[in-house]
């Protein structure tokens, strides 16, 4: 998977994932306090512009930086599940995987990327 591949597909999901969690209120497994919705539209929104307008070159910089983020997120969720209090209802087991495979496919994706020799 390429870098630009995971910053379209991985926005996108972000978006939906963002946009369902206000709209619904519940989804299953998943918390959905308000600041993580909005962190996930915001990244999301971030992520698919990199995919589709941005170089490969800035899809693999976010790629990277928001797949140590997410996996970051998901390590202090087993550990602090209200992540210093910024989320209420607290990060949930299913929170916790999702951010850490998410972020771990975000870390290989952006490594996929080579630079064009000159």
């Amino acid at each position: 998977m390429s870098a630009k591949t995971y910053a379209q597909w991985g926005g996108i999901i972000l978006l939906v994932l963002g946009v369902l969690g206000l709209v619904l209120k519940s989804l299953g497994p998943f918390n959905t306090d308000l600041v993580e919705d909005l962190i996930h539209l915001a990244v999301g929104l971030l992520l698919v512009y990199a995919g589709f307008r941005g170089t490969d070159a800035q899809a693999a910089s976010w790629a990277q930086i928001f797949g140590i983020v997410f996996i970051v997120v998901g390590i202090v969720g087993f550990l602090l599940p209200t992540v210093f209090n910024l989320l209420p209802s607290g990060l949930r087991a299913a929170d916790n995987i999702f951010h850490i495979v998410y972020g771990a496919v975000g870390v290989w994706a952006a490594r996929t990327y080579k630079p064009a020799m000159g």
